[in-house]
């Protein structure tokens, strides 16, 4: 795993906060990684998705049904999704259009989703294997503090 994938691993296992706090940690230390244009987590409210921690431009994606976009879609399959150019997509919710990639990230707490981490990028294919498991073990982190 690259050094600074590490080092955001790290912090947030070093750090004492939780819930929210943890979130927004997180979210910070992202955006310092070269590609991860905007950052942010979801939580999940029933059938909705709704903007949690994040940084970047803001967004009217605040509230995302399940099964809508790629984000709904993650959480209504149960699986990470790695889009390599959201151009491709049809039902793709546009935050930004300087956005071409994007990685989403199921956080699970007993088994059960309970949020998701939402990285898009501005080239094409920015998002690999090596980012879904760092992405994966911060997803971890996050889930063992996740208090609301």
């Amino acid at each position: 795993m690259r050094a600074e994938y590490r080092d955001v691993l790290d912090a947030v296992q070093a750090s004492p906060s939780r819930g929210r706090a943890l979130r927004d940690l997180a979210m910070r230390a992202l955006d310092a990684l070269e590609g991860y244009d905007w950052s942010g987590v979801y939580r999940l409210d029933g059938e909705t998705l709704v903007l949690d921690a994040y940084v970047g431009a803001e967004t009217d994606h605040t509230h995302i049904p399940v099964g809508r976009g790629v984000c709904g879609t993650a959480v209504a399959e149960g699986r990470n999704k790695v889009v390599p150019d959201v151009r491709d997509l049809d039902n793709y919710l546009s935050c930004s259009t300087s956005t071409r990639s994007e990685i989403v990230v199921l956080i699970r707490r007993d088994g059960q989703v309970v949020g998701q981490i939402d990285i898009d990028g501005h080239a094409v294919g920015r998002f690999t294997a090596e980012d879904e498991e760092f992405l994966e073990a911060l997803a971890s982190l996050l889930a063992a503090r996740w208090d609301d």
